[in-house]
């Protein structure tokens, strides 16, 4: 039976991609979207427990869908269920529950879902070597960019993060199959792809071939559509010198690294079980820096860890001063129940851990300011999002160097890639003005 039906999705670009997977199947099946003003008939929310907040954050969600669809079928999917499935059993009104498996069946699994009391669980445990499962996709809704998750699972058991039991084991895309799927996005009209994974870096280390990330690229290189391909988050020990030089020599791959640093004290790294120093970090940005012009370097970092000293905090904000990063992304520790750092004696006060989140915010303002500055006078391919938030003739897009710029226009404009030059620093990103083709 056909259903109005809304996916509100938390957390990671993985649940992002799993997320238009099961949008796409449900419209295929009749389904329809439901309209803002409306509630809709199936309501599914894939979840988020990186973190304790994340967690908070999923269970807001599943409540605030059942207050504002009483009458809706709601499932709650992902890794909350992978992992904490009791835990969301108490939320009065949820209807289906379910892990991170099986997840081509879940549309449908959705459609033929009814009203449960108590809600249906449906979770397996991740035994052994497991096969990837693929759920192609060929539409992402309004948006311009598309993603393709080509690695799943993660092994690394950092002190701190619950993934490696929500996700299970490291498992990848063969390769045959990424290049089949990025033709079939080019297909589709997209002009840039974003490779996506839990784990991108461990990408192949599954597979028989040998293969690995690097190599995925170069292949993707030869049998190449006409797309650009952007990396999502890589650890600064699975960036060699051989994809740093592709990235050098390769225009069709965007110059952008987001590195997952997490902290630069080492021994903030070793108690989080990070396999790598801030010796390391700093030569692989050096070596980004020295070889790739105008790169974009993002930096993940989780401040406020058990038994971060004043001292190892400044180790981190010193590194991160002083090297040329883009951008930041900082995250406050919150305790993950369930993980070895969870069970650590020396917990920071959480007032001390949101100051220090603040005083990296605020260098990650000045360093983006900074990057923005340097690229005055450059010119940029910039794909186009469309008009800019509250404008008619300001449109903006994403450069291959992840800035987002605006540049007037007489036209409306998405999904095309136009080049532009830049004239000056916003407060969110670099105005530009666009160059006849």
């Amino acid at each position: 039976m056909s259903k109005s039906f809304n996916i509100i999705t938390l957390g990671c670009k993985v649940n992002q991609y799993e997320s238009a997977f099961i949008e796409e199947s449900l419209i295929r099946k009749g389904c329809q979207k439901a309209s803002r003003d409306t509630a809709a008939e199936l309501v599914v929310i894939n979840t988020c427990i990186v973190t304790a907040k994340a967690s908070y954050q999923s269970r807001q969600a599943i409540r605030r869908a059942i207050r504002e669809n009483p009458e809706a079928i709601i499932a709650a999917i992902g890794c909350y269920g992978q992992v904490f499935p009791e835990e969301l059993s108490l939320i009065s009104g949820v209807d289906l529950i379910a892990g991170n498996t099986g997840k081509s069946s879940f549309p449908d699994l959705l459609v033929q879902t009814s009203h449960y009391s108590p809600p249906r669980i449906l979770r397996e445990e991740f035994r052994g070597p497991i096969p990837f499962e693929q759920i192609p996709i060929k539409r992402f809704g309004s948006r311009t960019r598309a993603f393709l998750k080509i690695q799943d699972g993660c092994e690394s058991f950092c002190s701190y993060c619950i993934v490696p039991k929500a996700r299970g084991p490291l498992r990848s895309l063969e390769p045959d199959k990424v290049i089949k799927n990025l033709r079939g996005l080019e297909e589709s009209g997209y002009k840039e792809v974003v490779l996506t994974g839990v784990h991108l870096g461990k990408y192949g280390s599954d597979l028989r071939n040998g293969t690995n990330l690097t190599q995925l690229l170069i292949e993707i290189g030869k049998n190449r559509c006409n797309l650009r391909i952007r990396l999502s988050s890589l650890e600064p020990n699975e960036i060699c010198s051989e994809l740093i030089e592709l990235m050098a020599t390769h225009t069709w791959l965007c110059r952008h690294f987001h590195i997952s640093l997490q902290n630069g004290d080492d021994s903030v790294l070793k108690r989080m079980n990070r396999h790598y120093s801030a010796k390391l970090f700093t030569k692989v940005v050096k070596d980004i820096t020295g070889l790739v012009p105008k790169v974009s370097i993002g930096v993940d970092v989780l401040v406020g860890f058990p038994g971060e000293t004043e001292e190892a905090f400044n180790n981190t904000f010193t590194l991160l001063e002083d090297l040329p990063i883009g951008y930041m992304h900082v995250f406050p520790y919150s305790k993950r129940e369930g993980t070895p750092a969870a069970k650590f004696s020396d917990q920071l006060d959480y007032r001390k851990t949101k100051e220090r989140a603040l005083v990296l915010r605020r260098l990650d303002k000045k360093k983006r300011k900074v990057f923005w500055s340097s690229l005055v006078g450059e010119t940029f391919d910039v794909l186009t999002e469309g008009w800019a938030p509250g404008e008619k003739n300001l449109l903006r897009g994403l450069s291959d160097n992840y800035v987002r710029f605006t540049f007037l226009s007489e036209r409306m404009s998405a999904n095309e890639i136009v080049k532009v030059r830049a004239r000056g620093v916003t407060e969110e990103g670099v105005s530009a003005r666009r160059l006849l083709d």
